[in-house]
C-alpha cells in the first residue's frame, strides 16, 4: 500500500489533496498519483523518475494530478474517466463540477489504495465512468445513479443549501458528493467483485434477493417509508429500500471507516489508554486492514468514531458518524471486508488496467 504524503516539496508544510498552490510559500503543486506524493511544477510540467509530467489540462477547473508524457491524452486518469460534463461555456456548472471532480479524485485513490479495478469506460464495456450533470443549468431533472459501469451526478448537489434541503427531507444523516459517488461505486463493484454463483448466494443470504423488483421497492419506500424497526438490521433507511441499496451503502460505510481510519494513521492518531478510563488499551489506527480481521478493523473504528463524535460535539456540531453498528450491520461489513481484501490488484495490474486504452481512444 502507498500512503500519501500531504506536504508541499519546497517548504515541507502540510497540504491537502486538492491543493494546487501551497498556502505557505506559494509553490506551484502537481500531485503524482503513483507516488501519491506532490511536486514542485514549473511552466506546468516536472521531470519524476526520468519522465516528463505535465499539468492536467483540467487544472483550471482545480485539478492538481499529473499526466505522463505518454498519455493518450492531456487529461489526468480522474478526468478521462468523466464521460460527460457541462459544456465549456456553462461557467457556472463547471465550477461544481471542480468541487465534484475533487471528491471523485479522493474517491479514486482509495479504490487504488485497496487494489480495485479501476477499468475506464472507454476501453472495456461497463467500465466505470462518470457523468456529472447539472440540473440547475441543464433545466431538466437529473437522476442520481448507475447503469452499466457509469455514475451519474448531479452537481446541484454541491450546493450546500440544496444538499442540506434534501438531507432533511429525505431523512438521511449524512449527504455528500464523497458519500453519493462511494455509495455509486458500490453498485459497480457488486457486479466486478461478485463473479460466481456461491459469492451471490452468500451475499442473498445477506442482503437479500437482488433479483427482486427495483421498481415495486422504489415505490413502495417512497409511499410508506423504512420499516419501522429498520434500525435493527440497516445502516440506513435507504439501505431498506431493496437488496442493492442495502449493499450500496454497506460498501459507502466500508469506504468511510477505512478512509478514515487511514487518514488518522497518516496523522499518527491513536488513543492513549492511560489518559482514560474508558479503555483497557491503546487504539492505533492502521494504514491498511487488508491483513486484519473484520473484527479488529469496527473495534478500531468504533472508539475513532466516538473520539471523532465528541470532538465535533465540543464544536457545537452534531456527531460526525452519526450511525450505528448494530450486529446485522456487521456481518454485512464482515461480507464487504472479505469481497475487498480477497480481490486486491498490486500496483503494475492496477496501472495496466486503469491506463488501457481503446482503440478509438489512441485514434483520437
Amino acid at each position: 500500500m502507498i500512503t500519501t504524503q500531504p506536504r508541499c516539496p519546497h517548504c515541507r508544510g502540510f497540504v491537502y489533496l486538492d491543493t494546487l498552490i501551497c498556502p505557505r510559500c506559494e509553490g506551484e503543486l502537481g500531485y503524482h498519483v503513483l507516488t501519491r506524493q506532490f511536486h514542485g511544477i514549473r511552466h506546468g510540467r516536472v521531470v519524476i523518475d526520468g519522465t516528463q509530467w505535465y499539468a492536467c489540462s483540467n487544472r483550471e477547473w482545480a485539478c492538481n494530478w499529473l499526466v505522463s508524457e505518454d498519455a493518450p491524452a492531456g487529461r489526468c486518469l480522474s478526468c478521462r474517466l468523466t464521460r460527460r460534463r457541462p459544456e465549456a461555456d456553462d461557467t457556472v456548472a463547471l465550477d461544481k463540477l471542480a468541487r465534484t471532480e475533487e471528491a471523485k479524485r479522493r474517491l479514486l485513490l482509495q479504490l487504488s489504495d485497496l487494489g480495485l479495478p479501476i477499468a475506464p469506460w472507454h476501453a472495456k464495456e461497463g467500465g466505470l465512468g462518470f457523468d456529472l450533470l447539472s440540473s440547475l443549468t441543464d433545466g431538466r431533472p437529473v437522476t442520481i445513479g448507475h447503469a452499466n459501469g457509469i455514475i451519474t451526478l448531479d452537481l446541484a448537489e454541491s450546493l450546500d443549501d440544496r444538499r442540506e434541503a434534501l438531507r432533511i427531507r429525505l431523512g438521511e444523516p449524512y449527504r455528500t458528493m464523497l458519500g453519493h459517488l462511494r455509495h455509486e461505486s458500490g453498485h459497480y463493484y457488486q457486479n466486478v467483485l461478485l463473479t460466481d454463483d456461491r459469492a451471490w448466494w452468500g451475499c442473498r443470504d445477506l442482503f437479500g434477493d437482488e433479483r427482486s423488483s427495483y421498481r415495486d421497492a422504489l415505490d413502495r419506500h417512497y409511499r410508506l417509508g423504512a420499516p419501522e424497526n429498520w434500525h435493527e438490521s440497516f445502516i440506513s433507511e435507504y439501505a431498506t429500500m431493496h437488496p442493492w441499496e442495502d449493499f450500496a451503502e454497506t460498501f459507502a460505510h466500508y469506504l468511510h471507516i477505512t478512509g478514515t481510519l487511514q487518514t488518522a494513521a497518516s496523522l499518527g492518531i491513536h488513543l492513549d489508554a492511560e489518559a482514560t478510563t474508558f479503555r483497557d488499551t491503546d487504539v492505533v489506527p492502521q494504514a491498511s486492514y487488508r491483513n486484519e480481521s473484520v473484527q479488529r478493523l469496527l473495534d478500531d473504528w468504533e472508539w475513532i468514531a466516538q473520539a471523532l463524535n465528541r470532538t465535533n460535539r465540543s464544536m457545537g456540531h452534531g456527531d460526525l458518524y452519526p450511525f450505528t453498528l448494530v450486529a446485522p450491520v456487521r456481518r454485512k461489513l464482515s461480507f464487504i471486508h472479505d469481497l475487498v481484501t480477497r480481490a486486491p490488484l498490486d500496483p503494475d495490474a492496477q496501472i495496466a488496467i486503469a491506463t488501457a486504452v481503446s482503440v478509438d481512444t489512441a485514434r483520437a
